[in-house]
This record gives structure tokens, C-alpha cells and sequence, in this order.
């Protein structure tokens, strides 16, 4: 098998408002969303730039990339996420040592000073909200009796192994894999058994006789944790729930009215035309026309561009029909036009009111990523709707609760490191805060899971 060229560095952006010559009109010039979410149903390996086999995510690998990229182009949606990620953080990752004895206690602080948990937990949240899956990487001391690390891999630049004949996942690798170069060096960790990593690590350091019957330890030192949100159809990489997002109509629906916002106050034309060219498409051209320097892509883009308004508007073109290649998802099921042109009718917008429009947008972007509107201020208009400080607390309260299967799934990695340290009487736990009520004189307050602590807590006050 071949190495891997280099990867080409991502798709020129072609976004931009051009006036259309000789009219009062402008044309939109956006990128097409990727239509394909799916694995195909027979992957293909990779191989990276040093020569590590893995599991491509995506069909170009770009996937994860894609999907910062499709998050980070819209506010509401870049807003929903952050959120979602700082109530999954909650007030913190904990461990609760109240009836662990001083030495284990010492001990567990020791850990915590060597490992800053703040720093790890919110990075594994919002991969977990991103991704649906999060890598944590443990290490071990010299002897093999104690973990004494943990790091996490950021999930866009890990990625899996094929899988054995058993179907376990034997690797996986981390590295620069939005921009691979020659010369770089991607690092290969060993993966503990998703559906059972105790055991796993267990038999690995000797501590469990193996299937085989020997208790043979290894010489790894490290070794990566999958955390994953089971999904209904994903082999590898989770597929997430807002996905549906880009399938669908809206997300392109309030980019578009904020684009025909921008034209209708920077030169007081309405929009005409939306012109959406899928990124490939320049790619195709660029590499057919052995194209690489990113200024002379940028000249040709403007070139196009200006062809295509041509198209659109002169008076011989008038009646006659643009043609363009098409692509074919992953799954072989949808043909993707490389450039779509829609006509937009001015006269149902007089004076470009949208606010009607975005507001609803707003709503079914809010409502996908399951957060309320109201709760991060993102719905815009004066006679809005909104709730009473008492519904508010309640919808954070909601969302709060809704974050136990995720914690569930992350807490799974420090069962493992409690129980091999051999820790006694410690739990990990990750109290949400609660808003409260003037009359309890203070904001918020720590809940914690934990009855012991609550008990602890409630007759300290006392």
C-alpha cells in the first residue's frame, strides 16, 4: 500500500456579495454544505504520511473538520454548542474523598495537582457535544502498579484502526491530520476494548489472565480510553444529532438572510441570485488546471465569478442553460450539483425585513441542539416572547438533568483510574448548580448527587 500524499489545505472559501452589472441587483456567491454524513459501507483504509494505517473520517477525512467549520459559520449554532458544553461541565469534575482515610486522601490530591482537571474536563465536554466521542490517554508509573496521568487527545485529530477479527479497534492514532506533511509523526496508542476497558487493562498489565490463559504483561505504558454516545448507525466515528442541521434547510435558510441583510445595507441592492458552489468543484479545477498557488486560486475564483454573472445577466445569454458536473455521496444514494443557482424574489421581502424569518430559523437551530432560545439570548426582535425568572430556572435546571448520561459515560475513565490506584472510599462526581431564589439569599448552589455530602453540607449550615 502506498503512503499518503500530503493533504491539500482546505477549500477556498468562496463567500462574497458582487454587484450584478448594469442592474440595481447583487448575487451571493456561498459554499455548499457536504451532503454526506454517512460511512460508506465499504471503508477504505488510509495511510499516514510515516506509514500508520487507519480509518478515514469522512470521505476526504475532513469530517470533523467540516463540522467546526459548519458550527463556526453561524452564531446561534457556535452559541448552542458552547453552551451545551459549559452545562455538561457543570460545576466540575470532583473527586469525592469524604470517606476515603488521610492517606488516600493526600494521595488523590497529589493526582489532582499533577493533572489539572478543570482544564481536561472541559475539553472532553465539548468533544463529547461535538463529536459524540472523546479520547482520554492514561499513563502508567515505571512499574505498572499506578496511573499517574491523564491527558486528552482532541477528538478531530485522533482516528481508529481498522478492526481485527475480533472487531476491537486495536489503535489509535493522534496528529495532524487536517494538513499532513512530510515529516510528521503521529502517535499510535494502544486502545483499551470499548465494551469492557477494565478488563482490558487488567489482562494488558498482568493483573487478569488473558484468553489465551497466559498473564504475560505488556511493555505499554500508555493506553487511550474511548468515551462514546452509542449511536443508532456509525461503525467507527459517531455520526451527532445535529447533523440533521445540514441535511436540512434551515441552517442554509439563516446564512442566506444574514447574507441578504449584509448586501441590502453595504450597496443598498437587493439579492437576486444565490449561487452555492459545493468546495469541490474547485478542487476538481484546480487540480485539472494544475493550479496551486493559493493567489493565482483566488485570481481564478474572481474570474469565474465575474463568468458567471455574465451568464446570468447579459442579454445573449438570455434563455439558455448552465451545466455543471455532479459528485455522488458516499453512500451512492444522492447526486450533488457541484453549483446551484437560485433566483430570489425580492418583492416578498420589501425593504429586506427578515426578522420574522431569522427569528424562526433561530428557533428550529436552537430546537435541534436542544437548548431554549431564551436561555442564550439568541432570539432578536423587541415583542419577543420571554420567560419569567422562575421558567428560566426551571430550563436550566432541565438542561442540568439532561447532562447524567453524558457524565455517566465520562466518569467511566476515573472508575477505572479510582479502582486501579486502589483508592478506597472515593467517587468521582459533578455537582450542577442550581440557580435559586431571593429568598435564599444567594445566586446559586452546589447539588451534588452525593447524599452523604448533602447531609455533610446541610448540617455544617446548621
Amino acid at each position: 500500500m502506498n503512503k499518503s500524499k500530503p493533504q491539500k489545505q482546505q477549500s477556498i472559501d468562496c463567500f462574497s456579495v458582487e454587484r450584478i452589472p448594469n442592474t440595481n441587483a447583487s448575487a451571493v456567491f456561498v459554499n455548499k454544505c457536504r451532503q454526506s454524513f454517512r460511512e460508506d459501507a465499504d471503508l477504505q483504509t488510509d495511510v499516514t504520511v510515516d506509514g500508520h494505517e487507519f480509518v478515514p473520517w469522512g470521505a476526504d477525512n475532513a469530517m470533523p473538520y467540516d463540522i467546526i467549520d459548519l458550527i463556526e459559520g453561524d452564531e446561534t449554532l457556535s452559541t448552542c454548542q458552547v453552551f451545551n458544553s459549559e452545562v455538561c461541565y457543570g460545576s466540575g469534575l470532583q473527586y469525592n474523598v469524604d470517606k476515603a482515610s488521610q492517606k488516600i486522601k493526600d494521595a488523590v490530591e497529589e493526582f489532582l495537582l499533577d493533572n489539572p482537571m478543570p482544564d481536561y474536563f472541559l475539553g472532553v465536554c465539548q468533544d463529547l457535544k461535538y463529536f459524540n466521542f472523546a479520547v482520554t490517554v492514561i499513563c502508567l508509573n515505571s512499574d505498572g502498579t499506578q496511573i499517574v496521568e491523564i491527558h486528552r487527545k482532541e477528538a478531530c485529530y485522533c482516528r481508529f484502526a481498522k478492526h481485527d477479527d475480533l472487531g476491537d479497534i486495536p489503535y489509535v492514532l493522534y496528529g495532524n491530520f487536517r494538513n499532513q506533511q512530510q515529516g510528521d509523526k503521529f502517535e499510535k496508542i494502544p486502545l483499551l476494548n470499548p465494551r469492557s476497558p477494565w478488563k482490558d487493562l487488567q489482562q494488558r498489565t498482568g493483573r487478569r489472565t488473558r484468553r489465551n490463559g497466559t498473564v504475560k504483561s505488556d511493555s505499554d505504558k500508555k493506553f487511550a480510553i474511548l468515551t462514546r454516545i452509542p449511536g443508532a448507525d456509525s461503525l467507527y466515528y459517531p455520526i451527532p444529532h445535529y447533523a440533521s442541521l445540514f441535511r436540512g434547510s434551515w441552517y442554509d435558510i439563516k446564512r442566506l438572510i444574514g447574507i441578504a441583510k449584509k448586501g441590502k445595507l453595504s450597496n443598498a441592492a437587493p439579492i437576486k441570485y444565490v449561487v452555492k458552489i459545493s468546495p469541490r468543484y474547485w478542487d476538481e479545477i484546480f487540480k485539472d488546471m494544475k493550479i496551486m498557488d493559493p493567489k493565482e486560486q483566488q485570481m481564478f475564483v474572481a474570474k469565474r465569478k465575474r463568468e458567471m454573472l455574465e451568464f446570468l445577466t447579459t442579454t445573449e445569454n438570455s434563455g439558455s442553460v448552465l451545466f455543471t458536473g455532479k459528485s455522488i455521496s458516499v453512500d451512492g444514494r444522492n447526486e450533488l450539483a457541484n453549483v446551484e443557482v437560485e433566483c430570489i424574489d425580492s418583492k416578498t421581502k420589501e425593504g429586506g425585513d427578515w426578522e420574522s424569518d431569522i427569528a424562526e430559523a433561530i428557533n428550529m437551530i436552537c430546537f435541534t441542539m436542544r437548548v431554549h432560545s431564551n436561555l442564550v439570548g439568541s432570539v432578536p426582535g423587541k415583542t419577543q416572547t420571554n420567560n419569567s425568572g422562575s421558567d428560566k430556572r426551571e430550563l436550566y435546571t432541565i438542561a442540568q438533568a439532561l447532562q447524567k448520561p453524558y457524565r455517566d459515560v465520562l466518569f467511566a475513565v476515573h472508575n477505572i483510574i479510582i479502582r486501579y490506584n486502589g483508592w478506597k472510599g472515593v467517587a468521582p462526581e459533578c455537582p450542577f448548580i442550581q440557580l435559586t431564589t431571593l429568598d435564599e439569599h444567594q445566586d446559586a448552589k452546589e447539588v451534588s448527587m452525593n447524599n452523604s455530602k448533602l447531609n455533610d453540607n446541610e448540617s455544617a449550615d446548621q
